[in-house]
């Protein structure tokens, strides 16, 4: 039995705002600290033992992974870093309240921008400071694969080389692997492994710092899915992310 265990970073301070954050780099809030800590503790109880770690450039997936591997006492296990884990680039709507947001151009747009497909929110000009062509930790990308707005399809396009060509091969060696990452980046590799409708996916909310099991067998050929906690709990939690961008009254 093999299994690859995705796991959406903790609260972050933008989160906790409710704000846009896409590349933006912020930092786990005290909260999002214990979930991470929590998701270890969870991982741990359940037996896990990883034998290579994956994570986006952004801190908040980072240090997420670090709070876990600390739990598991696998601090040492390799860890590779990629940019194409990041989150979906939400283009100018970066570092805006979701809420108020959706007050001023609609909740349906604003789910349109948020979980849909292939409609991108509007894109960062070339000289915007956001533009990730001006940072530093991107400096060896080809300023063609930086996006400045991304779809959750070109969120997919990015992740899924990666997945195909780096991730998913290791399990032949490895029997478990594990994927700290994003909302949306995580979404477009649930949506690639269990052959979502574009329709449908935008019904998948991940809540933050719940690990997501997969399984596949000696040939990895995908068995199941599923999540580690209460049901009733993730639920809420799914629930919640759906909400983030309804119009507060």
């Amino acid at each position: 039995m093999k299994k690859i265990v995705l796991l959406r970073h903790g609260e972050s301070t933008w989160n906790k705002e409710n704000r846009f954050t896409g590349w933006t780099d912020v930092d786990l809030t005290p909260k999002g600290i214990i979930e991470a800590e929590k998701a270890g503790e969870t991982l741990l109880k359940e037996g896990f033992s990883f034998q290579k770690a994956y994570t986006s450039y952004l801190k908040r997936a980072v240090k997420t992974l670090n709070c876990v591997l600390d739990k598991l006492d696998a601090d040492w296990i390799p860890v590779e870093k990629s940019w194409r884990l990041n989150e979906k680039h939400y283009g100018t709507l970066q570092g805006l309240n979701k809420s108020e947001t959706a007050s001023k151009y609609g909740e349906s747009q604003v789910l349109v921008w948020r979980r849909s497909y292939d409609t991108a929110p509007p894109a960062l000009t070339s000289d915007d400071p956001r533009n990730p062509s001006f940072d530093i930790r991107y400096k060896g990308v080809p300023d063609t694969d930086l996006p400045r707005t991304e779809s959750l399809k070109d969120t997919i396009d990015r992740i899924l080389p990666y997945w195909k060509c780096v991730i998913f091969p290791n399990l032949k060696e490895a029997d478990q692997l594990l994927v700290v990452a994003h909302g949306n980046s995580l979404r477009g590799i649930i949506k690639y492994l269990k052959n979502i409708s574009d329709e449908d996916i935008v019904h998948v909310n991940l809540p933050t710092a719940i690990p997501y099991v997969f399984e596949f067998d000696d040939k990895l050929n995908y068995i199941q899915d599923y999540f580690l906690g209460d049901p009733e709990e993730i639920k809420k939690l799914m629930d919640a992310v759906a909400h983030q961008a309804n119009v507060r009254k």
